[in-house]
């Protein structure tokens, strides 16, 4: 009996463990609350303490919170599926005309971007610890180094007291080539995606490109629990299935409204200059894969501005700039609580003397929203946008608001990369990496960063020859 009871234990290490079941669907039931779901937290969290024995009375309460009736005085619409969003969104039409292209200027715009976005990622990779501003200022203050204006020291770190772990392979006098990194993962995704199967890459495409190429450790939060379910689901001893049928995104998947899809935009934005509408659905389709909601809506976003500063004048000034980002608001759904933020994020800089000034009045609303939780960071991004006077110092501004240092500086990177085009990036930001990326993609080979940013340039051929 001691055997079999050994057996039937390791037996069920193949299934997540119930406490931790447990507090994953505590996880969900917060982020369903916040999504406005009608569901007394005390009562529910009661409910799944008491049903800690069963794996199939979990299951039913995991059910319940897939789509929970919402309550009678939410004020906001937040669809999931694409003909809502459609139906909610102000301008959402992928096939529409796509503006005549200069995909030359193009090419160099997007090259730019790619280089911004690198830059930007290794720039915050070592405070990637979710520091304040004032948390950075002041380690800054005891270095001489604020605002920053190049790549992050020991010296600084040793004054911040914490660091991430990347940092020994990112600090500025151990750079030596681009370390690996999640953010750039998904970028160079997108790209082999649309290289390979062009604007019609489907779930299955998708999910085959991340299996082939992500190892489960270089993935978090909806990204790992899809890749893990799906690992489990499609074993080859078992029938074929495709990723698009099997997946449920709304059913245990803590953390759907989180940042990752948004980090997974970029390529999308490169690829459709001057058509911000394909670049939201290219981004709905990757998104909508793993997250929902807030988690879809930042990825289009973000796709959306990429590709609307594709085509935008790089002399445009200060407000001027915030238009842009009114514009990107149009592709995603209007009556949304990151409609809402981006609305009163964007009004607030416009008023807004100075970035320092920017940050306050962004952080000042919205300072419980931290690390990969978006409306901050969406905010600081808009700051960073009507403030930047180039990539680099854009770069700078971006990572000294703190939060997701590496991820927002990536993005910073992408926006402004489009906007400014060539020659706003100091070659001392691309030379410490002695034209080497050493990503950690199983199936993809190219380490030649200049090699790789030149395949992101081509991009926007790719797609306009559709």
């Amino acid at each position: 009996m001691a055997r079999e009871s050994r057996h039937r234990e390791q037996g069920t290490r193949m299934l997540i463990a119930k406490d931790r079941l447990q507090l994953a669907l505590l996880q969900i039931m917060a982020g369903r609350i916040a999504q406005g779901a009608d569901i007394d937290q005390q009562v529910f969290a009661a409910r799944i303490e008491a049903a800690g024995d069963s794996y199939d009375a979990l299951y039913d309460l995991a059910l319940e919170l897939r789509e929970p009736s919402l309550r009678p005085d939410w004020p906001y619409r937040e669809p999931v599926a694409w003909e809502e969003i459609m139906a909610e969104s102000e301008q959402l039409d992928p096939h529409s005309a796509w503006p005549s292209q200069d995909l030359g200027r193009a090419a160099e715009k997007v090259r730019s971007a790619f280089l911004g976005s690198v830059c930007g990622c290794i720039l915050g990779k070592p405070v990637e610890v979710d520091p304040s501003l004032a948390e950075l200022k002041a380690a800054a203050g005891k270095t001489g180094s604020w605002p920053l204006d190049g790549y992050i020291s020991s010296e600084f770190l040793d004054a911040l007291g914490r660091r991430h772990d990347s940092w020994v392979q990112t600090v500025r006098e151990n750079i030596r080539y681009v370390a690996a990194d999640d953010d750039l993962h998904y970028s160079i995704i997108g790209m082999l995606l649309l290289e390979e199967f062009g604007p019609d890459f489907s779930a299955d495409d998708l999910f085959r490109c991340w299996n082939l190429n992500l190892a489960p450790g270089w993935t978090w939060g909806g990204e790992r629990t899809a890749l893990l379910a799906q690992g489990m689901e499609r074993h080859h001893l078992f029938e074929e299935v495709t990723a698009g049928d099997d997946y449920d995104v709304l059913l245990l998947n803590p953390g759907d409204e989180s940042c990752g899809a948004l980090i997974r935009a970029d390529a999308y934005g490169y690829a459709c200059p001057g058509n911000p509408d394909l670049a939201a659905w290219l981004a709905w389709k990757d998104a909508s894969f793993t997250h929902i909601k807030t988690g879809v809506y930042g990825a289009m976003f973000i796709a959306a501005l990429i590709a609307l500063c594709g085509e935008a004048d790089g002399t445009l000034g200060g407000n001027e700039r915030l238009d842009l980002v009114s514009e990107a608001l149009r592709r995603i759904p209007r009556n949304t609580r990151f409609a809402e933020v981006v609305r009163d994020a964007t009004e607030k800089i416009a008023g807004a003397g100075d970035w320092e000034a920017g940050y306050a009045a962004v952080h000042g609303q919205y300072a419980d929203f931290t690390h990969c939780q978006v409306y901050q960071e969406i905010g600081t991004l808009i700051n960073t946008l009507k403030f930047a006077s180039s990539v680099e110092q854009g770069i700078c501004l971006q990572v000294c608001q703190g939060n997701d240092t590496d991820s927002f500086g990536a993005t910073a990177g992408s926006v402004l990369g489009m906007l400014f085009g060539p020659g706003y990036l100091g070659e001392r930001w691309i030379a410490p990496f002695n034209g080497e990326i050493r990503h950690a993609l199983a199936n993809f080979h190219e380490h030649s960063l200049n090699a790789l940013a030149q395949r992101m340039a081509g991009l926007p051929q790719r797609l306009y020859a559709e």
